[in-house]
């Protein structure tokens, strides 16, 4: 009768070997997910943050050529440097002019500049390969931020 009891608990316990080894891959891979989205998140409110700051800082009254690609720079170093996650985060910054409307629209100032600042999130890992289970993030988040400023009227935000 022995015997027989220790044969069921072998097979209760390859059953619970083969199920851990089925559920363990995809706990991991929720796992990443779950991280990597609390960091998306993390970065976007630290882009958003910085974003402003660096816009009314640095792209209301750039230092040095007063030009909007400059200026535009000047906005994109501050940025990178107040997210610090220049491991997983690229940052972009364009400026445009704001043009009076398609309906004839007057324009309040004509000084009046777009600042269009992207943040592009890089899931980690790129890759992980376990048994059963693929991950590949080949995909990158984006979060855009938009502020009008007037670049020589400082204080002034649209």
């Amino acid at each position: 009768m022995s015997g027989g009891c220790g044969r069921l608990l072998s097979a209760r316990d390859a059953q619970m070997t083969v199920e851990l080894a089925v559920v363990v891959p995809v706990v991991i891979v929720v796992a990443l997910v779950a991280l990597n989205l609390m960091g998306y998140v993390e970065a976007c409110a630290a882009f958003d943050q910085a974003a402003q700051d660096a816009v009314l800082a640095q792209g209301v009254a750039p230092t040095g050529e007063q030009g909007a690609e400059h200026a535009a720079a000047e906005v994109r170093a501050a940025i990178e440097e107040l997210v610090g996650r220049a491991d997983r985060c690229e940052v972009e910054v364009r400026s445009e002019a704001v043009s009076a409307g398609a309906q004839g629209s007057f324009v309040i100032s004509p000084l009046l500049t777009r600042y269009v600042c992207t943040l592009t999130y890089r899931p980690w890992p790129r890759a992980l390969r376990l048994p059963g289970v693929t991950y590949e993030a080949p995909f990158a988040l984006e979060h855009e931020c938009e502020l009008v400023v007037d670049r020589y009227r400082p204080g002034v935000v649209v």
